[in-house]
């Protein structure tokens, strides 16, 4: 069995650690960029004839803006290889969709259909599950290089 030195270790743990980082912004994209717009572009949104023009423009108008934002985020993290800008801008799309949940009852939201139902996995709504599960990879991608970084120093 081949022993790896200190310094391939440390090279191994950047490579996983480099890795991690775009998995978690990769998995981001794909739920706001892709999976949204396909459970949107539909009779229950883009599509639905009890929403007025008004708000059927702004959820197209969010769809393609994050749908953008989505491909920016991913030419940079595999192209560019630049991760902050992507972590950032992931974190704000996904945080923004967490906080307006939290905030629904301010402004009369709610993450139910008109006939009362809900898409939920285990009893969570699909919402919070996948962007949750985004938000605190990323977040941990993001946290987990600042730690490593101030104990390198």
């Amino acid at each position: 069995m081949r022993e790896f030195s200190k310094q391939d270790k440390t090279t191994k743990r950047l490579i996983i650690f480099i890795e991690m980082k775009n998995f978690a912004i990769t998995f981001s994209v794909i739920l706001y960029a892709f999976i949204v717009p396909y459970l949107e572009i539909n009779a229950t949104h883009v599509f639905n004839p009890d929403w007025t023009p008004h708000v059927r423009i702004h959820e197209v108008w969010q769809l393609i803006t994050n749908s953008s934002i989505g491909l920016l985020c991913l030419w940079l993290v595999w192209v560019k290889k630049d991760t902050k800008i992507s972590t950032i801008l992931s974190l704000l799309i996904t945080g923004g969709f967490l906080l307006a949940f939290i905030l629904q009852d301010y402004y009369g939201g709610s993450m139910k259909y008109l006939d009362g139902s809900e898409k939920t996995l285990l009893g969570i709504n699909i919402g919070v599950l996948g962007f949750g599960m985004a938000f605190i990879l990323v977040l941990f991608s993001f946290f987990s290089n600042k730690l490593k970084a101030l104990k390198n120093k």
